[in-house]
């Protein structure tokens, strides 16, 4: 093997090296975006303190013969 051949494949192991990090880079900002867009969706959730306000009987019997 010569010279020329052991510094292409030294280049080629840093361009492969480098498109690795970008891609690692990408796509922990894909995943930091996921997170976000869940934690909105999550705090866009209505409490549950408008059902406290309905009658104690409501929900407690199923009507089987409709």
């Amino acid at each position: 093997m010569d010279v020329t051949g052991i510094a292409n494949v030294a280049t080629a192991m840093s361009d492969a090296s480098t498109n690795q990090a970008a891609g690692i880079a990408v796509l922990k900002k894909a995943i930091d975006l996921n997170a976000a867009g869940a934690l909105a969706l999550i705090e866009a959730l209505p409490d549950n303190s408008s059902t406290q306000n309905l009658p104690a009987h409501l929900g407690k019997n199923i009507n089987t013969t409709a």
